[in-house]
């Protein structure tokens, strides 16, 4: 593909921060669906995993015609090992409270946008046991 053609394209990338650790969350599936429309149906166009860095890097452009886009986190497996760290933490300091959940409160989260072709759309997460934010960012 030329690079003129690369710049008209539309793309998303995102990346997911663990706001209760200050650390990129490493390891989340996710996956990305797109529509060309509000009564159109969800098609899922690509997959992937957060890095080492907790970023999606290898999204792909979004095919002509989407108007639409969901990003599909698969947030439980995350939480839960997270949340079994902190019991044992917990367990080894010994006024220190215990984890008020074990399990994932949010097990995935869905976030779904409206795009314009020819735009970049960087999307992140910002995750922690009992709550998370999303804004565009840049």
């Amino acid at each position: 593909m030329s690079s003129e053609a690369a710049r008209y394209e539309t793309s998303v990338s995102t990346h997911i921060l663990d706001t209760s650790l200050g650390r990129p969350a490493e390891g989340i599936a996710l996956t990305l669906s797109v529509r060309s429309g509000h009564d159109a149906d969800w098609s899922a166009h690509g997959a992937s995993r957060t890095d080492a860095d907790g970023r999606c890097k290898d999204l792909p452009a979004l095919p002509a015609g989407t108007t639409h886009v969901r990003l599909d986190f698969a947030t439980e497996a995350y939480l839960a090992s997270k949340a079994e760290t902190a019991d044992q933490q917990a367990e080894e300091q010994q006024d220190a409270p215990r984890a008020r959940d074990s399990g994932a409160f949010f097990p995935e989260v869905a976030i779904t946008f409206a795009v314009q072709p020819g735009e970049h759309y960087h999307v992140p997460l910002l995750l922690n046991p009992f709550g998370y934010s999303v804004y565009r960012g840049s």
